[in-house]
């Protein structure tokens, strides 16, 4: 069998969200009758149409196919020349397969969008918003920020000032709002802002806030004690002129005077509450692994008096531990951990291992426990940071401790499987010896960039810690 191809043209040009077109000819050079089918191949294939999918011809005889690329405006279009492929399969000779090549080059296209979390913040010192910036563009994206307001009333600490965000990637920007001047009596007052993302080129992208300032005392207070020190200055005036009257009967008699009052004792001011924090708690050994019971389920019931108990045994579930035990029996000197996702409405995942994902993406299936295990590095601990239905600031709340340092190939449990548990927001965790990254996906964000530590008591955070960012997926390497 024989077969002629020709693309016309060989290489081309499109802009994401729109389309082009390249010709394939063929020429069946063999002297049988035969009949191809057309599958695009490759980076590109997702977005490739062939018309017609397959073609009849007879020996001698050319034929044409039409490949449409339709690339979506989104950040999976990479921009740059991408290679693509037709795989043509002869019906009569299935064995003798040809494949084409050309090259599409993907224009480039920016589009950012920023979002202030929260959007109003309250402090009498300071504010600290958090910026979100998601890069739905298909290039790298590289910005500055900064921050203005109406009449220079507010400082701006904005931490990193740079950002550089990879496509389809987002970056979280903590900025540090203080007034200028401190209101020491009197109510609250709002004071607009604007936070903007630069880009060498293009309009800012800016977002508004509102920072609402608090008086250090309240107006009530203030009058209280104005009233309460113009008393003290007149008693202290009283106190000084008043001459007490003295009857004199003999020289040898002792004066008599009148009695005073003492002045009154000051009252104290009670002092403000410091405003809340939210800090991973120090890993603690104290603790036994209590989690392991609420996210594997509760044992059986006893058997009634006097008959006989029919016992079914359960198979084996396969835990964290099973799966990174595996892999050290394969290679016991390596370094491993695995891991598993019990997912809202799925239960408990089959367990993966090394940079796998585990969770869900697009699903909006909230992550309520993580089953995880390592070998040869020391050992693990870890914290679940979980939704607070309560929560008065917007943000979660971490379990009230740590797990137990848990052993290499043993099983390691956060969050719990129970029907009524929260939600998981993030975690925390760390290892005994070497480092351990963490690459996060939560609700309405993309993958988040991978974060590392060192051996304890250093860890490392992953997830958010907003109530309406629940934790969707997690990688973790050793």
């Amino acid at each position: 069998m024989s077969l002629w191809t020709s693309l016309e043209p060989a290489s081309a040009t499109v802009d994401p969200g729109s389309s082009t077109r390249v010709r394939l000819r063929l020429r069946n050079t063999g002297d049988v009758v035969d009949e191809y089918r057309f599958e695009p191949v490759g980076a590109v294939a997702p977005w490739t149409t062939v018309e017609p999918p397959t073609l009849r011809l007879y020996p001698g005889t050319t034929g044409t196919v039409e490949l449409t690329f339709a690339p979506p405006r989104t950040p999976d279009a990479t921009a740059g020349p991408n290679p693509f492929a037709v795989r043509i399969t002869p019906t009569e000779h299935p064995d003798a397969v040809t494949v084409p090549e050309g090259n599409l080059t993907i224009t480039p296209f920016s589009e950012v969008r920023a979002e202030l979390v929260p959007h109003t913040v309250k402090g009498r010192f300071r504010g600290r918003p958090r910026l979100a910036i998601d890069n739905l563009g298909n290039t790298k994206v590289t910005a500055s920020l900064s921050g203005s307001d109406t009449g220079d009333r507010l400082s701006y600490e904005i931490q990193p000032a740079n950002v550089q965000i990879e496509p389809g990637r987002a970056a979280f920007v903590n900025t540090t709002l203080r007034p200028r001047q401190i209101i020491w009596f009197g109510s609250k007052e709002e004071q607009p802002y604007r936070l903007a993302v630069r880009r060498s080129g293009v309009q800012p992208t800016e977002v508004d806030g509102t920072f609402v300032q608090r008086g250090f005392l309240p107006r009530w207070l203030a009058t209280a004690l104005s009233i309460t020190l113009a008393l003290a200055i007149a008693f202290v005036m009283i106190w000084i002129s008043y001459k007490p009257r003295v009857v004199s009967l003999a020289e040898a008699k002792s004066e008599e005077v009148g009695s005073t009052l003492a002045p009154p004792s000051p009252t104290a001011t009670p002092t403000p509450p410091p405003q809340p924090t939210v800090t991973p708690p120090a890993p603690v050994v104290e603790n036994t692994q209590g989690a392991a019971a609420g996210a594997e389920g509760g044992g059986g019931g006893g058997g009634g008096g006097g008959g006989k108990a029919t016992v079914t045994a359960r198979p084996p579930q396969d835990t964290a531990a099973t799966a990174v035990n595996r892999l050290a029996k394969d290679d016991p000197t390596g370094r491993h951990i695995c891991y598993r996702a019990f997912v809202t409405g799925d239960g408990w995942q089959k367990p993966v291992c090394d940079g796998t994902f585990s969770g869900t993406t697009g699903q909006n299936k909230p992550i309520k426990a993580l089953n995880i295990a390592v070998y040869g590095a020391g050992g693990s601990a870890a914290n679940a940071f979980l939704h607070k239905p309560d929560s008065t600031d917007g943000k979660g709340q971490w379990s009230p401790s740590w797990t137990a340092i848990v052993a290499d190939g043993k099983n390691n449990y956060i969050g719990s499987s129970k029907k009524d548990a929260p939600a998981m927001l993030g975690f925390a965790i760390n290892i005994g010896s070497g480092q351990v990254c963490q690459t996060a996906r939560v609700h309405g964000f993309d993958w988040g960039p991978q974060g590392c530590a060192e051996q304890r008591p250093k860890y490392i955070f992953g997830g958010a810690l907003e109530n309406d960012r629940w934790l969707e997926a997690v990688k973790f390497t050793i």
